[in-house]
């Protein structure tokens, strides 16, 4: 059984993937802090990491970069990161900060399933949900 860790200061997101999540083959934890996640992540057990990017006093960004940091000398095991962005514009913060997948809000439990799938078997997610469709000049 694997176990993901839903992170928001947001009561409401973490009941929201909650429901989305929640079966038999899952184990959720919740956090409500960046420094919570981070001590979480050091006691192990952690398989996946749901950070929403606006978190108030550690968002997302930081909370990965420490987790890279932190694994990279050894202190803590790899989790890998499945950011939750707020707008399109911040993929470049979930690529800056190495996460592993990114979905933009609002959520949809199809793609939400789909992302933590995909990570927990060792992949990545990127959410294409709204980018913009490239407009091509007819040939002449």
């Amino acid at each position: 059984m694997d176990t993901v860790l839903i992170a928001s200061d947001l009561a409401a997101l973490r009941h929201e993937l909650r429901t989305m999540l929640e079966g038999p083959d899952l184990l959720i934890e919740e956090a409500v802090s960046g420094p919570e996640v981070l001590d979480l992540v050091r006691e192990g057990g952690i398989d996946l990491a749901v950070l929403d990017l606006q978190i108030t006093n550690m968002g997302a960004m930081a909370i990965c970069l420490e987790m890279h940091n932190e694994e990279s000398y050894g202190a803590a095991e790899a989790v890998p990161v499945l950011m939750l962005l707020d707008r399109r514009p911040d993929v470049f913060l979930a690529r800056r900060s190495g996460a592993e997948g990114f979905l933009v809000k609002p959520l949809e439990p199809v793609r939400v399933r789909a992302a933590v799938r995909s990570l927990l078997a060792g992949g990545e997610y990127e959410d294409d949900a709204l980018r913009p469709t490239t407009v091509r000049a007819a040939a002449r």
